[in-house]
């Protein structure tokens, strides 16, 4: 039994150590909004919060993950209202929406660490996370206005 605390929700998972966090958060415990895309940690769109840092859930076994935070896009925010929440739809950021998960957990953590980012820092930041539908200037956009955003508050 390996006990996960996952959006602040304490929950005893009876399974093998080696699977994958993104399998257990999809299908065990149903927090489908973590994507699978490529399963070897290259796309981002499995990418959730490990004590605040962005990480990929597809090649993280659970047994790694005793003692931490895991923070899904469902626990980002509890009404959808963090800056980035709110900027992405501002702006209309998602065209077809697959990855747009990962994307915004990685913008998050970048803004946690670096509340006015330039464009080079964001580059750097979300160099990780596959847009298949090319939607970066409008991510980068509303990572700038996230900035604003967070500031107003």
């Amino acid at each position: 039994m390996i006990t996960l605390n996952i959006n602040g929700i304490t929950h005893q998972v009876d399974e093998d150590g080696d699977m994958p966090l993104l399998w257990v958060l999809r299908d065990i415990l149903k927090y489908t909004g973590t994507k699978y895309g490529c399963g070897k940690g290259l796309c981002g769109a499995c990418t959730v919060h490990i004590d605040g840092m962005a990480t990929r859930s597809c090649l993280l076994p659970i047994s790694s993950l005793a003692d931490s935070k895991i923070t899904t896009i469902e626990g980002l925010s509890e009404h959808g209202d963090h800056p980035v929440q709110q900027a992405w739809q501002s702006l209309n950021v998602p065209q077809c929406g697959y990855c747009q998960s990962g994307q915004m957990m990685s913008a998050a953590a970048l803004l946690a660490s670096n509340a006015s980012p330039n464009d080079s820092d964001i580059t750097q930041a979300m160099s990780g996370n596959i847009c298949r539908c090319g939607t970066y200037p409008r991510i980068k956009q509303a990572i700038h206005l996230a900035t604003e955003i967070s500031g107003e508050k």
